[in-house]
């Protein structure tokens, strides 16, 4: 983890709702670094890196998801399937999936209302692009 010490504090906060889960693991095996930057948070292949902005850690039931979504479509390039454009469902479900296991996992009844919110803007946003 590479960042400003404000960074680093909400990435710890992302990473605990994610070995909440049991997906650090996966989320290791597929992404080296999170890196702090300015513009926009991506995933960087060619060093199986995060780019993440510390906005984008503001909620770190969203980040967590989002850090998630990531390292599958790492994992889809690593393994030579499509992970962009009509590729990325699988990423998109593996973020969904997570934000279940987590609201079921967690006994924090505000990362539950979160998990919950977010689900919805998941599901809203399916039936508006099927």
């Amino acid at each position: 983890m590479k960042g400003t010490p404000a960074f680093k504090k909400k990435l710890n906060e992302a990473l605990q709702l994610i070995r909440l889960v049991g997906y650090y693991d996966f989320l290791r095996t597929y992404i080296r670094q999170i890196e702090e930057i300015n513009g926009f948070s991506q995933l960087h292949e060619a060093d199986a890196a995060l780019w993440a902005t510390l906005h984008m850690l503001e909620d770190p039931v969203d980040a967590a998801s989002y850090i998630v979504q990531k390292a599958q479509q790492m994992k889809d390039y690593v393994e030579g399937r499509p992970y962009y454009g009509a590729g990325e469902m699988a990423s998109i479900e593996k973020r969904v999936g997570f934000l279940e296991e987590l609201k079921a996992k967690s006994k924090d009844q505000n990362v539950k209302k979160k998990c919950d919110d977010l689900l919805k803007e998941w599901a809203d946003s399916a039936l508006m692009f099927p």
